[in-house]
């Protein structure tokens, strides 16, 4: 099979596409103050950011944080556009070193975290960056395109067994080992390029009956690598951990997630920072001295209401959690 090439160029000249999901939601969630400062950790296409120096104030401040360059540059577009950009501040960064991002601004505590975990639209829209399988495109998958991991590199170079273990555990495949022996096979004999030609191996490896299923038979394991190839949990993890510590009085850290997996690590993390308690339940007393460092401000997830899902379908899948740090400082220091 000839190596399939794409034209860098294209999406160059596209523009950073993405339907805020949930904004309304969102904004209500962050409870902004106008002198407040907040970061956008997914600055995307600039919808949310958008939305969040609208109602700032002259002292307010918002940072945006992406790794994607044509995503920065979309915003940077909309910022010069925008009444009040002086406000709005753009930084190329993984939103996993938030800490590192504000250490270097000299700011120690913030009014408000937002987090759409979800992938763009214009990410999974555009052919070039490989993420559609509904798409012909190169195997590439980077949220970020300087790094070096790619897609084709984890198909082509992966042993089966990992391959297998990322399907299972990242896309929740049940047939992740039948696959990853599929995708072997087929890459023995030459490498695998292109988006299409390898949902069409995962096609083809799963039972006749599980091609039948509403999603696309390869959503699930182009999920997987997506998250292998972007480190996606492992940075999700690294900002739950890091955020509610530099949070002031009555913050709030508002995050959007789109599949289970991440879903349960918000979760997790909010139940624990709501009630951190070690000790067995029958004791009379709290002897562990871990105390909380807030509440969830909404005890369910948040959905996308029934006007948005017809006007966005993508949003169907989201789920809104906030948590709002304790106003009395003392009890978690």
């Amino acid at each position: 099979m000839k190596k399939l090439t794409w034209k860098d160029s294209t999406s160059q000249h596209c523009d950073f596409h993405h339907l805020p999901v949930l904004f309304d939601e969102c904004m209500e969630g962050l409870a902004i103050k106008k002198d407040g400062v907040y970061v956008d950790c997914t600055a995307g296409g600039g919808g949310h950011s958008s939305g969040i120096v609208k109602r700032l104030g002259e002292k307010g401040k918002l940072i945006s944080l992406d790794k994607d360059d044509e995503a920065l540059a979309t915003c940077e577009r909309k910022r010069e556009e925008l009444e009040g950009k002086e406000r709005w501040v753009l930084v190329k960064s993984d939103f996993s070193k938030i800490d590192e991002v504000l250490e270097r601004m000299n700011i120690e505590k913030i009014d408000g975290v937002l987090a759409d975990l979800g992938v763009s639209s214009h990410q999974i829209d555009t052919a070039e960056r490989g993420f559609s399988y509904m798409q012909e495109g190169p195997l590439d998958m980077r949220m970020n395109e300087s790094q070096k991991l790619s897609a084709e590199v984890v198909v082509n170079e992966y042993k089966v067994e990992d391959l297998t273990r990322i399907f299972r555990d990242y896309g929740e495949e049940r047939f992740a080992g039948r696959i990853a022996s599929a995708i072997d096979k087929q890459r023995k004999i030459e490498p695998i390029r292109s988006t299409t030609a390898l949902a069409e191996i995962i096609r083809k490896a799963m039972p006749h009956t599980a091609r039948k299923e509403d999603q696309h038979p390869a959503r699930r394991c182009f999920q997987a690598i997506r998250i292998e190839v972007n480190d996606e949990l492992g940075a999700v993890a690294r900002l739950l951990e890091v955020v509610p510590s530099i949070l002031k009085p009555k913050g709030r850290f508002a995050v959007i997630s789109f599949h289970s997996l991440e879903d349960r690590l918000v979760k997790e993390a909010f139940r624990k920072l709501e009630s951190p308690c070690t000790c067995p339940r029958d004791f009379p007393v709290c002897v562990c001295g871990k105390r909380p460092m807030g509440t969830q401000v909404n005890k369910k997830p948040i959905v996308a209401s029934d006007k948005e899902l017809q006007e966005n379908k993508r949003s169907g899948c989201a789920k809104l959690r906030v948590f709002e740090r304790n106003e009395e400082e003392w009890l978690w220091q």
